[in-house]
């Protein structure tokens, strides 16, 4: 992380923060009124626009999987690419708009020309990848962490979207500002969020290293799930950082006592940190084809992500516990938070229990990206009065996480139901051989919750749309960065 920029707070003029962030070990990162506050907000939208696109594919996914009405649709090529298009949205053009937007609210002003180059690349890789479906989808290559869709319009659009995360994090290393020795709440989420712009880059390096590697002989889903399987896993930890980052920016703007210390805050980011770099590792140690290379990658998350969140998420958990939130506009921040952490436990438990290829896996991967996904949903809520809309208060943004959180309750316990009679993932119709009674019900729970949580997300976007109409705070300038 670069150690040569000033720290953004001692130059910039900064939208106001809470009252009790004042405090040393208030974890917050004030966001600048300056130029870079407009490009925070072109990535916050971007972020909306890929969860619109994804939940309409969501539709699409719980009617192609629910028993009775998955036979109105073609057959299973249907559900995988709106299966491919929806995880594409949804965690990776979502994930990195938000981490985008962090990532400019935490840097320097310095290259915000390359910021907006950089966004402008990914609305339109994303715009690309979204179309193919319809114009020429060709095979849906169900690979973990990326699927893919096999034409050419398709990887035009993930190229360009990749070009796009490089450039936006390369500036973000940049403009990285310095957190030196003095540490406080704010300067532990700065680290934080500098060490997910480290695990991005090792993340793309491993992707480049692995096409570089691999025998273009080798096609079909093999070949796709070699190559993202080392840079898909340190992505890993760039959502942990990132949501981890988030969990103690909502534990504190809702009044949270949090019982860690911003020094071992530090240390449980520099944990997780320390563990990405097993990725090269793995790279100059084993042959990316083999069994040695793929499991280095899957004990390094479980290890190096587990040691970080546990402390953390308990010092939160204990935090929570007997405050009283009187505060209108914090209480959606305290639900968001809550739901986050129960989804991303429940699926961090339904990983102990996977055992073969059935759909316990989905559940596992479902539980801890919408814990993910929650954790940014109620950060979107915080910063916007911050970027400069309404605040967002009242009995549907209470509720809208809890909403959303309890569809995908619904969604992964009827998949852990189903998984446990061997029903397949990634597979719909006919297709998933529902034989009993109990595996029927199973998966008609995982249709029943789908469709809350896509109630909830669709309330998520509203709400949001909803307080970006209602401008609060006039555009202001700032004084420009060396």
């Amino acid at each position: 992380m670069n150690t040569s920029m000033h720290d953004s707070r001692a130059t910039f003029p900064l939208a106001a923060s809470p009252s009790h962030s004042s405090a040393g070990n208030a974890f917050a990162i004030p966001v600048p009124l300056d130029a870079r506050r407009a490009l925070a907000r072109g990535w916050l939208w971007l972020g909306l626009l890929a969860l619109m696109g994804s939940g309409i594919f969501s539709v699409l996914l719980v009617l192609a999987r629910t028993p009775g009405v998955n036979q109105i649709f073609p057959g299973a090529d249907f559900f995988r690419i709106a299966l491919v298009v929806h995880v594409d949205l949804s965690v990776l053009v979502w994930f990195i708009a938000i981490a985008g937007l962090l990532w400019t609210i935490n840097g320097a002003r310095a290259g915000l020309a390359w910021g907006w180059i950089a966004l402008g690349l990914a609305g339109s890789g994303a715009a690309i990848m979204s179309m193919a479906a319809f114009i020429t989808p060709g095979e849906p290559i169900m690979a973990n962490y990326i699927p893919v869709l096999d034409s050419h319009l398709f990887i035009t659009g993930l190229l360009v979207f990749g070009l796009a995360v490089g450039v936006l994090v390369l500036r973000a290393l940049v403009c990285a500002p310095k957190v030196g020795l003095l540490i406080d709440g704010a300067k532990a989420l700065r680290f934080g969020t500098n060490a997910s712009a480290v695990a991005t880059a090792i993340a793309l390096l491993a992707f480049g290293w692995s096409f570089a590697v691999l025998p273009q002989s080798l096609g079909g889903k093999a070949y796709y799930e070699i190559l993202f399987w080392g840079g898909g896993h340190a992505l890993q930890f760039t959502w942990t950082l990132l949501m981890l980052v988030a969990w103690l920016w909502l534990g504190s703007a809702c009044g949270a006592r949090i019982l860690l210390s911003p020094r071992l805050t530090i240390l449980m980011f520099a944990l997780a940190l320390a563990s990405v770099f097993v990725t090269p590792y793995a790279y100059l140690a084993y042959d990316v084809a083999t069994v040695e290379h793929r499991n280095l990658h899957t004990w390094a998350m479980r290890l190096g992500g587990g040691i970080a969140i546990a402390p953390i998420a308990l010092s939160l958990w204990f935090g929570l516990h007997g405050t009283v939130q009187t505060d209108e506009t914090a209480r959606p921040l305290r639900a968001a938070l809550i739901s986050s952490m129960l989804l991303f436990a429940a699926g961090g438990v339904i990983g102990a229990l996977i055992s073969g290829n059935n759909v316990k896996i989905p559940a596992h991967y479902h539980g801890c990206i919408v814990g993910v996904t929650l954790a940014f949903m109620g950060l979107v809520y915080h910063l916007l009065p911050q970027l400069g809309y309404s605040a967002v208060r009242g009995k549907w943004a209470i509720a809208q996480p809890y909403l959303y959180g309890a569809g995908q309750l619904m969604h992964i316990i009827g998949l852990v139901w189903s998984g446990g009679y061997g029903v397949q993932r990634k597979v719909a119709g006919t297709d998933q051989v529902l034989q009993t009674v109990a595996e029927k019900a199973g998966m008609g729970l995982m249709g029943l919750g789908g469709l809350v949580a896509i109630i909830g997300g669709l309330v998520f976007v509203v709400i949001v749309i909803g307080a970006l109409k209602r401008r609060k705070l006039p555009a202001a300038t700032g004084v420009a960065s060396s």
